[in-house]
């Protein structure tokens, strides 16, 4: 048996956890809105065409933010399309996925939604074919008071008051070739200038994500990001950036380093948001919107993007292993990590498409990914506590990293830790030492394990892997000693003294 421990002071703390990093993303792509989240002709419907098994089992990952309605789909979107009485809605090409859109779904169903899940609401606007003056048409619908044209037009439509819908997108991956309306970053700079200043005159009080770089192998990485700030300025409260992983190669012992990967994109992208406040000589500087992320590898492939398929398309239905859940939970451990700068997180995506959720008719499956997504539902709040770590190490393409992917919350009384062995084939013994707090009791510990990391929910056998509550957590002494087997990972709350 390896051994490791973990070193904290409730002081030595990175900064708030700010709740939003655990939020999820819902794009008019494939199966996501159409057989996922609204299904009218499903035997599980509510009295507003949403499936009740699909938002019951969402409420259990406690997703705190909700960006809609893209993606790449929201550079051809036109939100008016989407409003009004559903029968007046013109259904359009959606040039983005190669599919059709009905519009039965749109901008009110969506922030009903949201106001029923408890989704603080995020919209991208349509910087693509779409002009700085829609962006701000579509503000004054969902934000503004009765009284002007767009507002009096959401009264119309049986919204009375306003929706105050909190942070607004300029645009999508804006440098992506595959993007509908791409542009030179100087393009985009001068719209997305242009939207945020027309759209915060509406509403002053909106936060805005400006569209980062669209991958880290892009060309204009870090490049594009700086000069978009720059652009933006001061009306720029957030840098969005993107990143999905893979395992194309089999290498488990290489797919679990992942974290240090993000750790290093974040570092990245905090370097960029820094200089752009500095150049501006500015005390307010822009965080982190980390607004797409997941394992995504296996329908890259023009069989799992193949287009003009019947409505709704069958898209990048992802089916998660087991190593895959654990790359998940070492995502959430990045963001919570750096606090300080990553400020908002959102999967991409909720259901069906790279989903922890797959719907089939009236069935609905829990991926791998699900069930490590949960284990954070209620130890979302407190201080993102500093770690020093002892023990053993595993090497890979970012040197020697510790064995043990680990974040650490301090909430009052309370602390929660969450702790990813990156052995594949050896437990580790953790030993956990808050220097200024005793741990008097274990208040809750979940496992997510299995021996195969190539283990996979499928429709016959669909809880093979699966999180349950575990004794391996025991208080020692003044600390807390955790038997962490290969290929795990566990979340616990802890009480201190």
């Amino acid at each position: 048996m390896a051994n490791a421990t973990l070193h904290l002071h409730t002081r030595h703390h990175v900064g708030e956890v700010d709740r939003r990093v655990f939020g999820g993303f819902l794009e008019h792509m494939g199966r996501a809105v159409y057989e996922g989240v609204y299904d009218p002709d499903s035997a599980h419907a509510d009295e507003h065409g949403c499936r009740r098994d699909v938002l019951e089992a969402l409420d259990r990952l406690g997703f705190t933010v909700m960006r809609y309605p893209g993606g790449n789909f929201v550079s051809n979107y036109h939100w008016t399309d989407g409003v009004g009485p559903t029968a007046e809605r013109p259904t359009v090409r959606d040039l983005a996925w190669g599919s059709i859109e009905p519009n039965r779904f749109g901008t009110d169903e969506f922030l009903a939604l949201a106001a029923r899940m408890g989704w603080t609401p995020m919209l991208a606007v349509n910087l693509g074919t779409g002009s700085p003056e829609e962006a701000a048409d579509w503000v004054e619908y969902c934000n503004a008071a009765a009284g002007t044209r767009y507002a009096d037009r959401r009264v119309d439509n049986g919204r009375a008051g306003p929706w105050a819908v909190p942070l607004w997108c300029l645009g999508n991956e804006m440098d992506g070739p595959w993007q509908v309306g791409r542009v030179p970053v100087h393009d985009y700079g001068v719209k997305a200038s242009q939207a945020a200043h027309m759209m915060r005159l509406v509403d002053p009080a909106i936060e805005l994500v400006v569209s980062g770089s669209s991958t880290a192998e892009s060309p204009t990485w870090m490049s594009w990001d700086r000069q978009a700030l720059e652009a933006v300025g001061g009306l720029g409260h957030y840098l969005s950036t993107h990143r999905y992983v893979g395992n194309p190669d089999g290498d488990t012992r290489r797919y679990l380093t992942t974290g240090a990967l993000i750790d290093r994109q974040i570092d990245e992208m905090d370097a960029v948001c820094r200089y752009a406040a500095g150049v501006r000589l500015s005390g307010r500087r822009p965080y982190i919107a980390f607004d797409e992320w997941n394992v995504w590898f296996r329908t890259m492939d023009a069989e799992g993007m193949k287009r003009g398929q019947p409505f709704p398309a069958h898209l990048v239905e992802e089916v998660y292993d087991h190593q895959d859940a654990l790359v998940v939970a070492q995502f959430l451990n990045s963001f919570i990590r750096r606090a300080d700068v990553v400020k908002v997180a959102n999967l991409a995506q909720i259901v069906n498409v790279i989903a922890p959720l797959l719907t089939r008719g009236d069935d609905l499956l829990h991926q791998t990914i699900f069930h490590a997504l949960a284990m954070f539902r209620h130890r979302q709040s407190g201080r993102s506590l500093r770690t020093a770590y002892d023990g053993t190490t595993v090497g890979g393409p970012f040197g020697d990293l510790p064995g043990v992917d680990a974040s650490v919350i301090h909430d009052d009384d309370r602390a929660h830790f969450f702790l990813v062995n990156r052995l594949v084939d050896e437990t580790l013994d953790v030993s956990i030492e808050v220097a200024d707090r005793a741990v008097v009791a274990i208040e809750s510990a979940d496992l997510l394990h299995h021996d195969d990391p190539e283990a996979t929910n499928t429709w016959e056998s669909p809880d093979t892997v699966v999180h349950e509550s575990t004794d391996r957590a025991r208080v020692d002494g003044v600390g807390v000693r955790v038997e962490l087997p290969p290929l795990g990972f566990v979340a616990l709350t802890v009480a201190l003294g």
